[in-house]
This record gives C-alpha cells, sequence and structure tokens, in this order.
C-alpha cells in the first residue's frame, strides 16, 4: 500500500488492527503519526496513545498496553519505533532483552479495539524469521522506501498548494538534483523556499540555487562528471572546494569509489535489461541516484568507467597507506586517467 492510500484510509477510519511502516522516510513517518493521533479524540490521547522505542524499551511492554481496554475512550493506539527485530540485524548499543513469544501470540490475536502501527526505518524485513511472517500476515504494509521521482513530486506539490505556492518545473528539478531526491531534506528546505518567495508564491530557479546548498553527494556527482570528461582543471577545482568544505579526503574518495561502482552496475545491468524501477531495489540505492547514472553512463562506456573505478581504488590504498598529499594524489590521478583515455 502507498503513502497517499494508507492516508485515505485513516480519514475514512478503517484500517487495520496492526499496521507496518517500511521505510526511511522521516517526513513521511511524522505525517503517518500526526494523521493516525486524529483517530483519538484529543481529550482521550493522554490515557489512550503510547509509543516506544524497541531500542530501549521491551516489545513486552508495549505488548501490555496494546491488550488494554481503551480507558474512557473507544480505541487505544501504540506506536513501536525501531523493531530492529524484525530484521537480520541485531541492534549493538541496545541491552534490552525482547521476549519475542509474546508479540507472536498478540499477533495470532490482536485487540479490536487497538491500533499497533510498527514504524521500520529499513529497507526491508528478515522474510524468513517467524516474527516477520505473522507481522506480514496480519499486517497492512505501507511501503515508504525508495519513493519514486513522480510521488515525491506530488508530495511537494501537495506541501505547497497547502499555502497557495507554486514552483516552476525547471526550479522543481534543481530542488532535486541539490538534495538528491531525499524527500526529507526537500520539506527542510520548503519553509526558507516560502518565506523567500511569500510575495509571488512562486519558487523558481534563483530561489532554489540562493537557498538550497548542494549536498555532499551532489557535489561529488558533479565532481565525477567533471573526471569523466577529462576537465582537469574543473575537477581539482570541485576537488579543492570539498577539502575547503572540511570534507575529508578519504571521505570524498570512498563516495567517488561507491559513485564509479554504481555507474559500473548500472551500465552492466541496463545491458541485461533491467528497468530503472528493477536497478533501485537490486541495487538497493534511491532510485534518484538511478536516474542520475542511467543519464551519465548512455554517453560512456564500460571501460572508461573501470578505469575511473580502478584509479581512484589506487588513490585510496596511497592514502591509507601514504604521506603524500590527497591534493597532489588526485591531480595525479587525473592527469594519468586522461592520459589513458587519450591513448585508449
Amino acid at each position: 500500500m502507498t503513502f497517499d492510500e494508507f492516508l485515505k484510509q485513516i480519514d475514512s477510519n478503517k484500517i487495520k488492527n496492526v499496521a507496518l511502516v517500511l521505510g526511511d522516510q522521516s517526513y513521511l513517518q511524522q505525517k503517518i503519526k500526526k494523521n493516525l493521533k486524529t483517530l483519538i479524540p484529543a481529550d482521550e490521547l493522554t490515557m489512550n496513545f503510547a509509543s516506544y522505542d524497541m531500542e530501549t524499551t521491551s516489545i513486552s511492554q508495549a505488548i501490555s498496553d496494546a491488550s488494554s481496554a481503551p480507558f474512557f475512550g473507544e480505541k487505544r493506539l501504540v506506536f513501536v519505533n525501531n523493531p530492529y527485530f524484525f530484521t537480520g540485524s541485531t541492534h549493538k548499543g541496545s541491552k534490552v532483552n525482547h521476549n519475542l513469544d509474546d508479540l507472536l501470540d498478540y499477533l495470532q490475536h490482536p485487540e479490536p479495539s487497538t491500533i499497533l502501527v510498527f514504524f521500520a526505518p529499513y529497507d526491508k524485513l528478515d522474510s524468513r524469521k517467524k516474527i516477520s511472517k505473522q507481522l506480514k500476515s496480519v499486517a497492512e504494509i505501507i511501503d515508504i522506501s525508495n519513493l519514486k521521482e513522480p510521488q515525491i513530486k506530488r508530495i511537494i506539490k501537495n506541501e505547497l498548494e497547502q499555502d497557495n505556492f507554486q514552483i516552476k518545473p525547471s526550479a522543481e528539478q534543481l530542488l532535486l538534483e541539490r538534495t538528491n531526491g531525499d524527500l526529507t531534506l526537500i520539506m527542510n528546505e520548503l519553509p526558507k523556499l516560502k518565506l523567500y518567495c511569500h510575495s509571488s508564491k512562486l519558487v523558481d530557479d534563483d530561489a532554489v540555487r540562493g537557498l538550497v546548498t548542494k549536498t555532499l553527494d551532489q557535489n561529488v556527482f558533479d565532481l565525477v562528471g567533471a573526471v569523466l570528461s577529462q576537465n582537469t582543471a574543473r575537477a581539482i577545482r570541485l576537488y579543492q572546494e570539498l577539502l575547503l568544505s572540511k570534507v575529508e579526503p578519504l571521505q570524498i574518495n570512498a563516495i567517488l569509489v561507491s559513485q564509479f561502482r554504481l555507474l559500473l552496475q548500472v551500465q552492466i545491468l541496463t545491458r541485461h535489461g533491467y528497468s530503472q524501477g528493477t536497478l533501485a531495489s537490486t541495487l538497493k540505492v534511491h532510485p534518484y541516484r538511478v536516474k542520475l547514472s542511467l543519464q551519465t553512463v548512455k554517453h560512456f562506456n564500460v571501460l572508461l568507467l573501470q578505469k575511473a573505478y580502478l584509479g581512484l581504488i589506487d588513490v585510496e590504498k596511497k592514502l591509507k597507506s601514504t604521506t603524500q598529499n590527497p591534493e597532489t594524489l588526485f591531480e595525479l590521478f587525473m592527469v594519468q586517467f586522461t592520459d589513458e583515455v587519450m591513448t585508449a
């Protein structure tokens, strides 16, 4: 079920007694929580609503609350945050002992007057686990992970229209680029854009350029473009700007390596018939990163991408094993890479 469909269910008060919100989109999580709370009258919330974090509280305590009848009301609402026991990993920092038998028993016989909602900020659950299988068999599952670009644009439009604002298509695209398509980052930027464009009620390109700072990933993506086009002067300037922004050389190089690895994966898998949506789920990356990668690999062959990737791996080894100046290492990489491309 999509985010929009679930909100409609909440509005019509026709949701299941158990729900799972899957995905790390804090803005949408907060929106869902706010709407769910409207199901309980304001004067009953204190007694009939509770929220538990599984990193600090046992599931048994949450289940005990969920099993209780509403106090002078018709419904009880219980949120369970960070239920890491549904995944294949354990939370190293948590010393909480979770008795999952209590949860398993509850899921087999949910309390009719309680709405129990699990907020799992993960890409997926471990479907091999008995507890995960039981949850999926009874819960309404709302997947807010890996939102596609049209969904993000619709959310932006709805948010702006609430205050009678509009955004130019070119400005919207620029906003997506500068935030790397991260919805939570976008929602954090909108209040500034609304304030700046208060008179015109129209968000334009100048407003986005002036107010929205590029993410580190977007800055590195610009650097990737300079490397691939063999624009040594621009690549070195962008690298220097990242260093001046106090980004560690190893971090810059790690993101570069990661980006070129993604470009290679997208290039190869596309040749094997993978679609944009399939690529995002297979590679477990944001759909917007896949979109940008698809646009990039159209202009470059696999051998060129391989040369850049292997050259950056060599830079990483030298960063970790020598005391050579990081900027010098990057300049040497660019010179060698450009020479290899010219003589290829």
